[in-house]
């Protein structure tokens, strides 16, 4: 099992290149050397550093010598200061990771955003709440969302995205997809 510190040196030597060839291991379920979610965190976080947003790693929250959270990474871009939440599983997402999140936001500034990536997206009930954890923003991002993102390079580009719509419209999970009139 590799340490948090291997997983940071090892991925901070992935090109974009080798982040697609990543995703494309995490979608055959073959992550040789990575524990289990642990290709899918650091392929967020490296993705978003390669677009220049500053990035801190996953790391635990320690008070009274007792670790109170895990956080998967934060990931500061376009003003935006946002705590991530990665969640790798075959199943959608339902509501456990929005709650954690809303939780680990009410002990942060009140300008701190979340975003919790799911690679197999997530249930009506996990949208629903999304949408009603006011006054703490929680952006949703999918498994579809994060290949288009990877492709084209606009990780940070659909994080403003995500968020002006959610300013606009109460929307956390916009999907940065182009629309096909039809």
């Amino acid at each position: 099992m590799a340490t948090d510190a291997e997983y940071r040196q090892q991925i901070q030597t992935y090109d974009r290149g080798q982040l697609i060839e990543l995703w494309q291991a995490i979608a055959a379920r073959n992550t040789p050397g990575w524990d289990s979610g642990k290709a899918f965190e650091y392929l967020i976080l490296r993705a978003f550093e390669l677009e220049d947003a500053e990035v801190t790693y996953p790391y635990s929250v320690v008070l009274e010598e007792e670790e109170v959270e895990q956080i998967d990474g934060v990931i500061y871009s376009n003003g935006l200061a946002c705590l991530v939440e990665c969640k790798d599983l075959a199943d959608r997402v339902n509501i456990e990771p929005i709650a954690k999140m809303r939780n680990q936001l009410l002990r942060r500034p009140a300008a701190t955003v979340g975003m919790v990536f799911s690679y197999s997206g997530f249930t009506y009930a996990a949208t629903i709440l999304a949408r009603y954890v006011a006054p703490q923003t929680i952006l949703l991002w999918t498994g579809d969302e994060i290949a288009y993102a990877l492709d084209q390079q606009c990780f940070s580009q659909s994080l403003r995205l995500k968020y002006r719509v959610c300013i606009e419209q109460g929307t956390p999970n916009y999907d940065i997809r182009p629309r096909t009139l039809e």
